[in-house]
This record gives C-alpha cells, structure tokens and sequence, in this order.
C-alpha cells in the first residue's frame, strides 16, 4: 500500500512516498535524491480525507526554527502502525483526559445555576423569570465578548499556562454566588464569570491540536463535549445531595451549591497548573517528572506524525503571538464565513428547551429531587448520540450529512411540544423533552471542522474562537425565545425555533454545495498544471492557509 505525506510551512510543501509493508505495518520511506527531486515529484493520489493535495519539493514544508517540536523534526523518520497507535491511546491518557476533567470543570462552575433554580433560588431572591433571562443574556455577552482577546493572550502565554489562571479566577467567582443577595449582585456575578470563562473552549481546541491530527480531532471533541455534558450527570446527583442541607449554616441549599462546586473546580485549576506540559516536547518537570512522559522516539513520532498531517502547525511556535494585521487576516478569511453564519442558529433550536429543562418538570408536578433524578437520562442519551454521530461523520466522510440530520431529529419533536394538549400527560411531556434534549449534538462536529478548515494556526487559533463566540451570541438570542407571558407551553417560542430550524436546514445544504463547489474550482486550475508549475507555485506561492491551489475543504 502506498500513501502520500507532506509536512511543512504555509509557503511550501514537502513530499514523500511512503509504503506501508502489509505483514510487518513498517512504514519506510522512498526518498528521491536532491539531484532527481525536480524530475520524480508528481501529483499524489488524493486521499478526500487529506487537507493538502502535495506535489512539491523534498526540502519545501519544513517548520521554522523557532517551532518547539523542530528538534525532532525528521522527514525520514519511520514508525509502526502499532506504535502510533500506541501512542495516540498514550496521548488520550494523559493529555485528553486532563482536558476533558477541565471542561468538566466549566460546566460545573457555568450550568450550576440551573440545579440553584430547582432550589428556588429566584423566589428567594426575589427574581423574576425575566431578571433571571437578563441575567443569562449578561453571561452569555461577556463569554462572547471574551472570546477572541482570550485567544490572543492564549497564543501569547500558552494555553498550558493561561487555561489554569482562567480556571482558578472563574471557580473564586463561583464560590462568590453564595454571598448573593438579590438583582445586582446576581448580575454581577453572572457578568465576571463570562468575561472569565468566555475563550476557555477554543483555548483547549488549540492545546489538543498541538497532540492530535486533523482527523484525530473530531472524536477528541467529542470526548470533549461528552464530559462537558456528562457534568449534567454528575451535577444532577451532586445537587441531590447538596440541596438537601438547605437551613444548614442557615443557608439557602443553592448557597452550598455554589460554594462546593466552586471549591471543587478551585483544586481543579491549581491542578491544572502544574499538570498541563507546554506541548509533545515539553514534559519534563517536577510535577511531571525529570524525565517527562514520552521517550525521544515517542517524541519523534508525535512531532512528525502531526506535521505530515497539516504542515501549516510548524509555521508558528506556541508561545508566539498573534499581530494585529494578523487577527485582521484572521477574521476576514472569508471561506469560514459560512461557517460562522450557520453557527448563529444551529443549536438555538434546543436551548431554550434545556435551559428551561428544571422549571418545566417542576410545572408539570414534579417535585425538586424528581427534577434532577429524571434529568439524567437525557443526558445519557444525548453522550451516546454525540460519540456515535461523530464517529459515523468520520466513518463516511461527510459531516454535514450529520448536522442535516441533526436538524430531521428536532423537527417532529419541536413539532411535538408545539401540538400536546396542554392537559396530557406530564410523561408525554417529559418523554418529548428527554428525546429533544438527547439529540444528536454535532457541535464537536462543526467546531472540529472549522479547525480544520482554516489551513494556518493564525486562522485556527482566531476561527475557533470566532465560530464559539458567534455559538455564545446564539446563545444570548435564545435565552429570549421563551417569555412570561408565554409561560407555560411556549407556543410562541416552538413556532420560533420551528422556523430556525428550517433555516438551518437550508443553510446546512449551502455549506455542503459551497466547499464541493470551492474544491472542484481549485481541482481545474490544478490538475491542468505541469508538475514543474505545480512545484514552482508551492515553492514561491504568497497564499496562506486555506487560500492555497493545493488546500481542499472538508465537508
């Protein structure tokens, strides 16, 4: 079997023919000497799956000096299929996990408020259900707001050491909202949380990117989501147990939420500080050893591994950061626009739906405890959901069939709570609302895509963030679909989200066009060059990223 590697820079590309012995899985290398490089590049075959099509120079793709990893850099290094494997299930060990108990971590301190509303947290406050969406929307701006300057001091100081300073002033805040006393306070806090945690997300996109391949990526966010929401499982019975020392102290039982959890979080992040590595070559400490995780060899694999996969990840270091002119470039890649566009309506059709989740059980008769034991098995369905649906969009390589989907499984059930008599039973509302919540959640999906998508670390470092803050935006618009005066069916509200999720559908179907009809304009222009032409527009090409003759979109 023979597969085409390339590594390198934004300006080059670097090829290599790689067979792979079917009984042994070596890979070896087939490089033509520098005397024969000009007369044996060719067009490789195209692997759909790759981001880069090749065709140039052996010595074009190669990291900058600066890069931390270029010291294992080896263009002629070899390794077993079983060795990466190995590897990869090392990396999820100790790198994606650790990320995973993080996002963990910002569920807890950010979706907390929803067990402090089945406590009667509003009516002891004196808050009304629209002071609490007021609320909400403060939060949700501030996250937005943060998304994009948290990135830029990301890139600058590293993810391993900015990601832990986020955590720890985020859990303080948390602990905080037990010291509450009404409007402005609640206000408050809801504002300092979101302008601290708002950039955590795309923060940890870009750390696993330094780990992972590009086709690696979308189950690691998947892990990724899954612990975010498995948080939902956890807290549900942390709340059993938490609200139940309500008059303990002669506090309030959502008092002791936010204290315990915050503390929770507070270790979490202190943690964090000493745990996270700078990056595949950088393990050695007192904390994580003088010797650090990974052999030498170890070490050569992930470097090379990940750059053969996308070149564009040796073109900056990691603790480089991002120019103004830079940033500019960054937001006007106009390639990711549709991306952006779509992540404004694609998860507002099941928000309000969860974020009003507690309140509408305890509407329908049941109790406090009840509403937090019977929240659970919708959060299992939709963490079965998430890793199978993502797994089937790599398996057959194409997303945004998944995200259509996505949007055919909330249609009849939005349909559902928009036609339910509003004397039916409480389970048939409960029944509907589990299966809603339980959808097949394609952000990991959609986010993993954009990564990829964007071709440069500068655009990925700024598209993450972009494509979550725009998510955040959503957010604020959906925490205002459901109304007071609409209370308790929300038949307003259904209609509105009915209507969001026809625009979604038409705008998913224009993404898929728009990336075939981009590559298949790019395949033209390429495949009528010579391969002296193709080499010398890798070789001296000004393009970057996504913009090159030689990138091919992901759909």
């Amino acid at each position: 079997m023979v597969c085409d590697v390339r590594s390198g820079r934004d300006s080059d590309i670097e090829q290599t023919t790689f067979t792979i012995d079917s009984d042994s899985k070596q890979i070896s290398s087939e490089y033509p000497s520098s005397d024969d490089v000009s007369k044996e590049v060719r067009k490789p075959e195209y692997n759909d799956r790759d981001a880069f099509i090749g065709g140039g120079s052996i010595e074009a793709y190669e990291p900058i000096e600066e890069y931390e990893g270029r010291h294992r850099y080896d263009p002629k290094a070899q390794w077993t299929e079983e060795e990466e494997k190995k590897l990869v299930r090392k990396l999820d060990y100790r790198i994606c996990s650790w990320v995973c108990l993080m996002f963990f971590a910002l569920q807890l301190d950010r979706g907390n408020i929803s067990q402090a509303l089945s406590d009667n947290m509003l009516k002891d406050l004196g808050l009304s259900t629209n002071q609490y969406n007021y609320g909400m929307m403060i939060f949700y701006l501030c996250f937005l707001s943060a998304e994009v300057p948290s990135q830029m001091i990301s890139k600058k100081l590293g993810p391993d050491v900015w990601i832990p300073i986020q955590m720890v002033t985020w859990s303080v805040v948390g602990i905080c909202q037990a010291l509450i006393t009404g409007e402005k306070s609640f206000y408050a806090t809801r504002a300092l949380l979101g302008l601290i945690e708002g950039g955590f997300i795309p923060d940890a996109i870009l750390y696993l990117s330094y780990f992972y391949k590009n086709t690696e990526m979308p189950v690691r966010m998947s892990y990724f989501y899954c612990a975010s929401n498995g948080t939902f499982i956890v807290a549900a019975f942390l709340a059993f147990g938490i609200l139940h020392m309500r008059d303990t102290g002669g506090w309030e039982g959502w008092r002791w939420l936010f204290a315990l959890e915050g503390a929770l979080t507070l270790l979490i992040g202190v943690l964090s500080w000493f745990y996270l590595p700078p990056s595949p070559t950088q393990t050695a400490s007192w904390f994580r050893g003088k010797d650090g995780w990974f052999t030498e060899r170890e070490e050569v694999i992930m470097v090379n591994r990940v750059l053969r996969d996308d070149p564009a990840k040796g073109g900056m270091h990691n603790r480089q950061g991002l120019t103004l002119k830079l940033l500019w470039d960054s937001l006007m890649d106009y390639d990711l626009w549709p991306m952006y566009l779509i992540s404004f309506t694609m998860l507002i059709p099941t928000n309000p739906v969860n974020a009003y989740l507690t309140l509408s059980l305890r509407n329908h008769g049941f109790d406090t405890f009840q509403t937090n034991l019977l929240t659970i098995p919708a959060y299992v369905l939709f963490l079965i959901q998430l890793l199978f649906w993502t797994r089937v969009s790599e398996w057959i390589n194409n997303r945004m069939a998944v995200v259509l989907f996505y949007s055919f499984w909330c249609l009849p059930l939005l349909l559902a709570l928009e036609l339910l008599p509003g004397n039916a039973s409480p389970w048939s509302w409960y029944t509907v609302t589990v299966l809603l919540i339980g959808f097949p959640y394609i952000h990991s999906i959609m986010v993993s895509l954009v990564s990829r998508n964007a071709g440069s670390v500068r655009t990925r470092t700024i598209g993450s963030a972009m494509y979550n803050m725009i998510c955040q935006a959503s957010s604020v618009i959906a925490s205002q679909i459901y109304r007071d005066d609409d209370k308790p069916l929300y038949r307003r509200g259904n209609k509105v989200l009915l209507g969001i999720v026809a625009w979604n559908v038409i705008m998913t179907i224009f993404i898929k066009g728009y990336f075939m009809w981009r590559n298949k304009s790019r395949d033209r222009v390429w495949n009528d060059m010579t391969v002296e032409q193709k080499d010398h527009y890798i070789k001296t090409t000004k393009d970057k990223g996504n913009k090159r003759l030689d990138f091919r979109f992901a759909h």
